[in-house]
């Protein structure tokens, strides 16, 4: 039988052949070191899972939730928008609350996408920008992920030439899975551009809080008149190590906001009460929390870039987020970022995620994620060593298998 339509329009999820290798290998007894996926392994703080199991112990929290959020929960949110940023936000219209960043974009790709709209998405990007859109029956139109001139050359392109005009802009900073970050300059010059077209700005600040030497990222709701074009979707999963909690938000932007919420509010029913209690708790008291993470991505980013540096595989800096973006090793460039990750696996027991899973502009990269302690990160980096300096004899007959075909 034929594919579904909506399924005709997915590529092949690049992640499943390494997450396959993977399970292969660990079933087989190897101690694979996961720097693949984005999966914080860190405790959600004790106080948040404390004010979760008070909350479920009152049997009116087991019923149906609003799908919008708990009026407290957005009032939190929008009083973090304000301490973090100086923006204020109507809890009412202006926020709501969301099961994850992701589910929060792809609910609102099905909001606003007509079929065959234009939707302009970084690439490489994090999945879900542009194939939540795609899904939503639009056309994605890529435009560079660095926040550079480059990127409003394209912008500028794609109005002239996209019929019909976009609809829509995606900003990820800091970038999922580049690392990149943006300052306010560029986000005044992308709300200008918006404003002029008539386009919407959907913006993915789901690292806010992740950043490194003390340089907070912006959000693009600071500068003046973004409200008429932007809304903005926040994550407490890595915030507060809550990934699992399904937890994240949408604000900006009244009639963005209005129609996900209208949407939502056919598809579900929020999240459960005690849950959302424990986020508010936790949005209300978590400078502290927010700190001692941040903490610890930063000496995990330091110790990975200096021992694989050592190891003889230079890994840029990120400046925030919880991942670094490296360039194939030169030796290996030929192979694309999914064969090299396949490598990595067989031959070094240490898995990232190919560049190619965020497009086909990050083929030359791998994504590292710093999802596991720091022994295991220096133990990764020893594994490194061990392949790299015996890869020139093993590996002189390793082609790439399109290359075989």
């Amino acid at each position: 039988m034929d594919e579904f339509h909506k399924i005709r329009r997915l590529p092949p999820y690049v992640f499943e052949q390494v997450n396959r290798l993977k399970a292969s290998a660990r079933a087989a007894g190897a101690d694979i070191i996961d720097l693949g996926m984005g999966n914080p392994d860190l405790p959600t703080p004790q106080y948040i899972v404390d004010k979760l199991c008070e909350a479920v112990q009152h049997p009116r929290t087991h019923r149906y939730s609003a799908s919008k959020g708990i009026a407290g929960l957005r009032r939190a949110q929008a009083a973090y928008y304000e301490r973090r940023f100086g923006v204020k936000l109507n809890p009412d219209t202006q926020v709501v609350a969301t099961l994850g960043s992701k589910e929060g974009f792809a609910n609102m790709a099905q909001a606003i996408t007509a079929p065959g709209d234009v939707v302009l998405v970084p690439n490489p990007s994090y999945p879900i920008h542009a194939f939540g859109f795609l899904m939503a029956g639009g056309v994605v139109r890529s435009v560079p992920a660095d926040p550079g001139p480059e990127f409003f050359h394209a912008l500028e392109r794609a109005v002239v030439h996209s019929i019909p005009k976009p609809i829509a802009v995606i900003l990820c900073y800091p970038a999922n899975p580049t690392a990149a970050v943006a300052d306010l300059d560029f986000y005044r010059d992308v709300v200008a551009f918006a404003r002029k077209h008539e386009i919407f700005v959907l913006s993915d600040l789901a690292y806010s809080e992740i950043y490194f030497d003390n340089e907070p990222p912006p959000s693009v709701l600071q500068v003046p008149g973004a409200m008429d074009v932007a809304a903005e979707f926040t994550s407490m999963s890595k915030t507060f190590s809550m990934p699992g909690w399904r937890m994240g938000f949408a604000v900006g932007n009244e009639r963005l906001i209005a129609a996900l919420t209208r949407v939502k509010s056919y598809l579900d029913y929020g999240a459960f009460t005690p849950i959302q209690v424990a986020a508010t708790a936790a949005l209300n008291g978590g400078d502290a929390a927010i700190q001692e993470v941040r903490d610890i991505y930063r000496r995990r980013r330091d110790i990975l870039v200096d021992s694989f540096g050592r190891a003889g595989w230079d890994v840029p800096s990120p400046r925030a987020s919880m991942f670094a973006w490296a360039p194939i090793p030169p030796a290996f460039r030929h192979l694309g970022s999914l064969e090299f990750s396949k490598l990595l696996l067989e031959k070094a027991d240490v898995a990232v995620s190919p560049g190619l899973g965020f497009g086909e502009h990050g083929d030359s990269y791998v994504r590292i994620a710093l999802v596991e302690n720091e022994q295991r990160i220096r133990q990764a980096a020893r594994n490194l060593r061990r392949f790299l300096e015996t890869a020139e004899e093993t590996l002189h007959n390793v082609i790439p298998i399109s290359a075989a075909r």
